[in-house]
């Protein structure tokens, strides 16, 4: 729904916006993900977006806000038409944001220790597929001691709820996109070390589910391959990962009772 997705990117800029004022140290970028592309919609170190200066408003969100909507609006009017339904590439945008917070780590004075996080707002289904690239985010995210969090608009997504029990973040399930903007400040807003203050949602119970490799599907028991972990939802001989085959295994044996000997 039009309406709906330009609610939604006015809470967003407003939400930058906020944590831009909090401090004057923070920083902000906004990248977009759909089933063909990632893209940085702010910011864009390359062309500049012309702007008129709007009384009463701070230039900085006003670059935000019209360099986020031109960008988005030059991408939705150029993406290719969609013949079949397709998976969001969603664990490959967050890579990306992963890859401009370290390269903005390198750019900090020695000693001195980022304090990042990374939020999605996703109304997207399940990303099966992308199993293996979700949990090497998640994991190089949670080394890095940066936090994920996730705002869900439609769907129950056990991916993303696993990702940020891992990293601490916080995981909300939005169901009025009327208090999306209230949602944001409240529960997203504050740094994560003062949120043991608040009184927030509580976290939903996370299931951690594995991805077979075989069909990308979720799985609650499934087979282990003993070299690369790889999750199988039926035996295989040969693990398709790594090529490794395992012995088939044979009829258990069958102890024999052994008789004791009177003692005379």
């Amino acid at each position: 729904n039009p309406q709906n997705l330009t609610q939604i990117l006015e809470a967003v800029i407003a939400f930058g916006n906020a944590h831009l004022m909090q401090k004057a140290q923070n920083k902000l970028a906004v990248i977009s993900c759909s089933h063909h592309a990632t893209n940085f919609l702010y910011p864009q170190p390359r062309r500049q977006v012309e702007l008129r200066q709007i009384d009463g408003q701070y230039e900085a969100f006003s670059l935000v806000e019209k360099t986020v909507k031109q960008q988005l609006g030059s991408i939705l009017m150029n993406a290719p038409s969609l013949n079949a339904p397709s998976e969001s590439l969603l664990a490959g945008s967050m890579a990306m944001a992963l890859c401009y917070i370290s390269r903005l780590q390198r750019n900090v004075a020695a000693g001195v220790k980022m304090h990042s996080r990374i939020l999605v707002l996703t109304g997207s289904n399940e990303c099966s597929s992308q199993y293996m690239t979700f949990m090497n985010v998640f994991f190089t995210v949670q080394k890095l001691g940066i936090t994920i969090d996730t705002c869900a608009l439609d769907k129950t997504l056990s991916l993303l709820q696993q990702g940020c029990d891992i990293t601490t973040g916080q995981f909300l399930k939005v169901t009025q996109l009327d208090g999306l903007l209230q949602y944001l400040l409240w529960v997203f807003l504050p740094a994560p070390q003062m949120r043991h203050k608040l009184v927030l949602p509580p976290p939903p119970k996370v299931d951690y589910l594995a991805s077979c490799f075989c069909h990308r599907e979720l799985i609650d028991i499934g087979y282990v391959c003993s070299v690369c972990l790889s999750v199988f939802c039926k035996y295989s001989p040969i693990c398709t990962t790594c090529h490794t085959i395992f012995k088939t295994p044979g009829p258990l044996p069958v102890k024999t009772k052994k008789k004791k000997k009177d003692k005379q």
